[in-house]
């Protein structure tokens, strides 16, 4: 029997990336999918065909997980067509990308709605669905920008700071409920996300090559590795590991430069 048969997981953000990766890992170890997604629809069909072919349910639901309404329209999809929830892997992300002088009241808002406080909305959703099933999991989704400074990445790094404090937080108060908090930091991870970031748009093919290269592992982060220690995560076999960040990049952090 796999470790996650008939249990219930939604995955914020899992049309395309990582959290696509994540779901269908879910997936493959026995667990039905909430395959939630904000603006493009179809990535988001895909991964739930994906599922279907095997052999779990998957429910498609559109919400922007920012906004406390549409939040509150997601769990409520949620409980009335499974009646109950088990794991929440909060993926979903957004942000501005740019220096610190030329941020925006408005970008902050998005970008910490999005990233921070739909965690703490969430696990408020989240937590009495599971406590109803004897427990669960829930798992963040943070960054190296939590505690190292990346270009132009002010807001999102503040954000995810917020996500890895809000996992302690949540850790000790869910504990009582049989709820296992945890949060994982890859590395720079190989996905269409890194698009977005001017300093990968400039000199891609190169300074991807010279990370891995400095990289003691040899190589960059896959959204697989990502999605086989949040698996892990959501295991019996993690139930003892409680509030705490798991940074995977293999070493890269480790090094002074």
């Amino acid at each position: 029997m796999s470790q996650f048969s008939d249990k219930v997981a939604l995955v914020t953000g899992s049309g395309r990336g990582i959290g696509r990766e994540i779901a269908l890992k879910l997936a493959r170890e026995g667990a039905h999918v909430v395959v939630n997604f904000f603006r493009n629809r179809e990535p988001a069909e895909e991964t739930a065909v994906a599922i279907r072919a095997l052999g779990r349910q998957a429910l498609v639901v559109k919400a922007n997980v920012g906004d406390l309404d549409d939040m509150a329209r997601l769990y409520a999809d949620i409980e009335n067509t499974f009646g109950g929830l088990d794991i929440l892997i909060h993926n979903a992300a957004s942000g501005y990308n740019r220096p610190v002088m030329s941020q925006k009241p408005r970008g902050w808002d998005w970008t910490v709605n999005i990233n921070a406080r739909s965690l703490l909305f969430g696990a408020q959703h989240a937590a009495p669905l599971m406590a109803r099933r004897g427990g669960g999991a829930i798992v963040a989704i943070s960054s190296l920008g939590s505690v190292r400074v990346l270009p132009d990445y002010a807001v999102v790094g503040a954000s995810k700071a917020a996500i890895e404090t809000l996992v302690r937080y949540l850790a000790v108060e869910l504990a009582a409920q049989n709820i296992v908090v945890n949060a994982v930091s890859p590395g720079v991870v190989r996905t269409e996300a890194l698009d977005y970031f001017a300093v990968f748009q400039d000199d891609s093919a190169n300074l991807v090559q010279t990370m891995e290269t400095n990289t003691p592992a040899g190589r960059l982060c896959s959204p697989a590795d990502v999605a086989d220690v949040v698996a892990f995560l959501c295991s019996p076999a993690a139930s003892m590991i409680r509030g705490q960040t798991i940074v995977m990049d293999g070493g890269y952090s480790l090094l002074v430069r």
